[in-house]
């Protein structure tokens, strides 16, 4: 059987029409072509779909069931071509994001998330919140789309693009006297017992904020280790300690701890988009990474 679609749709304008000239001239083809074009259908199908005589043309029982039949399969054709175009346009599929905890309060990614899902509602976009080293694999393995995470080493198969640099900020509780103060420097702030990250959970901020108190000759003394951002602030806000954020997580306002600006200019943070070299990238991931340069420009 070789039946094509244009068979279908000659079908369908001459059981719609029931008149040969009147299908011919809808579909802008000459009556004995399209005659001919039916009666190859119908050895195709087995089955005669057209009653003609001189004067009319009917449809037969097989006929009718065929039309029905045809003008399913050319709406599911003309659906799957339309499903096609819009995953190539980035409009349907499926969005994978790794971030790590700081990224949600950064506003031009906020803001992009909130747009983007206005934008494409039938794009899933899954979101997976996993610290900087530990996105590298998945993204080399193509199992994220796209990576937002702090500045650290990576792998010549991945490529990224600075999307903030913001300052970095001391966190004080209230009652400390460093908390009156307009500014503080890293050598005040390494003499208090720090609240930081714990050197396994893989986070970036953790080599970018020791490392910058390096290059003071500074270490910290870190009194308590936590795997989370909250909760190193939930720690400093109980009077536990000082710790050091970028500004983006000052969004976070406790009564109970106060965000002090740092001195030393060279106290910031880089929040990178990254993606693969070596896996395409869907339209969706494209769109997005549009949208989000947008706001940052913005």
């Amino acid at each position: 059987m070789n039946i094509e679609l244009r068979h279908l749709r000659y079908f369908i304008a001459v059981a719609e029409e029931l008149h040969f000239g009147h299908a011919a001239a809808r579909l802008n083809i000459s009556q004995p072509p399209l005659s001919q074009q039916i009666q190859i259908l119908e050895q195709q199908v087995g089955a005669r779909l057209l009653a003609r005589t001189n004067r009319s043309v009917s449809l037969t029982p097989a006929g009718r069931q065929f039309l029905a039949d045809s003008r399913q399969i050319l709406s599911q054709v003309d659906e799957a071509a339309a499903r096609a175009m819009r995953l190539h346009q980035g409009e349907t599929g499926e969005l994978r994001i790794g971030f790590t905890s700081s990224a949600p309060f950064i506003k031009a990614v906020s803001d992009t998330l909130s747009s983007f899902r206005q934008s494409y509602p039938d794009v899933h976009i899954q979101t997976r919140e996993i610290n900087t080293r530990e996105q590298i694999s998945p993204l080399n393995e193509g199992l994220l789309d796209l990576g937002l995470m702090r500045n650290t080493p990576l792998p010549e198969t991945l490529a990224w693009e600075v999307i903030l640099r913001e300052p970095l900020l001391a966190m004080i509780h209230k009652d400390h006297p460093l908390a009156l103060r307009s500014a503080v420097s890293l050598v005040e702030l390494a003499q208090e017992p720090f609240v930081f990250f714990d050197p396994h959970v893989g986070t970036g901020l953790y080599d970018e904020i020791l490392g910058l108190m390096r290059r003071y000759q500074l270490t910290p003394t870190i009194t308590q280790e936590v795997g989370e951002a909250m909760t190193i602030i939930g720690l400093v806000s109980a009077g536990l300690g000082v710790s050091i954020l970028p500004a983006s997580f000052r969004r976070v306002q406790l009564t109970e701890m106060r965000w002090v600006p740092i001195i030393e200019a060279d106290a910031v943070s880089e929040m990178w988009l990254v993606w693969s070299k070596h896996h395409e990238q869907g339209s969706a991931a494209a769109r997005f990474k549009q949208q989000l340069f947008a706001a940052v420009d913005g």
